[in-house]
């Protein structure tokens, strides 16, 4: 483990320092090709800084900043690095567009990206070069090994040593009680209790352990017998058979931490990428859009029906914390039935209405719920304090979407389940495509959601009534 924490720490060091000179030289160069100057001008200073932190943000979940070994090949570092810049770009652009910073023309930030692009990758690749190096030359030639089990674990850890091209591990053998997967079953030596014997007639030099933490005597009782035989005795965690459930595992610096539920929104950097992201995507439909298209809304809806334009009804947020979520009026203002669901050629919906939930039109006001932080671009969405209190009866799952910020669009409404819930199973269609959304979130996912949407907004909605 000591190792482990000093070449992680090395790594991040290195990389992270290598990727912020290569930033200041390619702003430096963007300068020098677009204004023909090496000096500095206005707040790029302020920008280079706001543009490195966001790339370290980035990397540091995309990018594999500190995999330099020859389990991850140089095409996919580079499908991970130009992913990485490419949701850069999508990030920063929008913000310059939305805030309308002049000085930042396009040819500059093409010239900016260029240059980090070519500059990071070539540093990249030249550190892992080196690196590779450097084991193949000075690293062990073998080690030798078997695993005890044929967990998942165990079965993932012999897929991820053997995997790597260098001759650093040879594989012995699995020792397992239980069956083995077809392909795998060559590879068995014998039962648990084999094990013992086979290390002193062959030449072995580590034992990895990948069977539930809870058998403690069998643990023991191999620890003892590796230190006696100099051996290293290495456990792999099987917390699914532990636990008896999935499990997932992150580190709070160095301390591992398991997680019994998925939940990546849990992490503050991807709350903070979700939340710059709400921002700079809220103030650009805010300030493109709104100008143009609200108020020839908002005067359809005046001319269709008497009422007010807008309408407000409290629903329940993150973590059931009720707000006011705004919608574009479109049902008759004196029907008096806020809870109750809209069904199929509802009379309380306008002529104007039935188009504006037809293209998801009545949503737009929710960006000002986004900017507000009361609502997200993508998440469950926000039922009613009536469904609130009847599907938290019916079961504990329904309580899971709430973990996270509701969404003015969601993983569910995108694969067809929106509208009226009174068909059997719809709800329960419904809170499962949004714990799908809750337990595997990423930012593709909510890009591919958005991309959904818009399609779904310009040929209309079946079950939008």
């Amino acid at each position: 483990m000591e190792r482990y924490v000093r070449y992680s720490d090395t790594s991040r060091f290195i990389l992270l320092a290598m990727d912020g000179v290569l930033i200041w030289l390619a702003f430096h160069a963007a300068q020098l090709v677009v204004w023909h100057s090496w000096a500095m001008r206005g707040d790029t200073p302020f920008f280079i800084v706001t543009f490195a932190l966001l790339w370290w943000l980035l990397s540091r979940q995309y990018a594999n900043v500190y995999r330099l070994d020859r389990r991850i090949s140089y095409g996919e570092k580079l499908r991970h690095l130009l992913k990485a810049f490419l949701l850069h770009g999508v990030l920063v652009v929008g913000t310059v567009v939305a805030l309308r910073i002049d000085y930042l023309s396009t040819r500059y930030l093409a010239a900016i990206y260029g240059f980090s692009v070519v500059g990071v990758v070539v540093g990249r690749f030249g550190i892992t070069f080196g690196y590779r190096t450097w084991l193949r030359y000075f690293a062990r030639l073998h080690n030798r090994f078997v695993i005890v089990g044929a967990s998942q674990s165990g079965q993932e850890l012999y897929h991820a040593l053997t995997a790597d091209d260098s001759t650093s591990y040879q594989f012995k053998g699995f020792f397992t009680d239980e069956a083995l997967p077809t392909n795998l079953r060559a590879m068995r030596r014998g039962a648990v209790t084999d094990l013992m014997s086979y290390c002193l007639s062959t030449p072995v030099d580590e034992i990895y352990y990948a069977l539930p933490l809870d058998r403690h005597d069998l643990i023991e009782e191999l620890s003892r017998f590796a230190e006696d035989h100099f051996l290293a005795f290495r456990i792999v965690p099987d917390y699914q058979g532990t636990v008896g459930k999935d499990v997932g595992v992150y580190f709070h610096d160095h301390l591992p931490i398991l997680m019994v539920r998925q939940e990546p929104l849990g992490f503050r950097t991807n709350q903070v990428l979700k939340r710059v992201f709400d921002l700079a995507f809220s103030l650009l439909v805010i300030l493109g859009l709104f100008p143009v298209i609200l108020p020839v809304l908002a005067l359809l809806i005046k001319l269709d029906s008497p009422g007010p334009v807008f309408f407000k009804q409290m629903r329940p947020g993150k973590r059931n914390k009720l707000f006011p979520c705004y919608k574009l009026r479109t049902m008759r203002a004196d029907h008096r039935q806020t809870e109750l669901q809209a069904t199929k050629a509802d009379p309380r919906v306008t002529r104007v209405g039935a188009y504006l939930r037809k293209y998801n039109l009545d949503e737009l006001p929710q960006f000002f719920n986004v900017l507000l932080g009361h609502m997200s671009v993508v998440g469950p969405r926000p039922n009613m304090v009536s469904q609130l209190e009847e599907y938290s009866k019916r079961g504990r799952t329904y309580q899971l979407r709430h973990a996270v910020t509701p969404g003015i669009t969601g993983y569910a409404q995108v694969n067809g389940f929106r509208g009226e819930t009174r068909a059997p199973n719809a709800m329960e269609k419904r809170v499962e495509y949004d714990l799908k959304y809750v337990q595997n979130w990423s930012f593709v996912l909510d890009l591919q959601i958005i991309g959904k949407t818009v399609r779904n907004m310009v040929k209309g909605e079946e079950n939008a009534y």
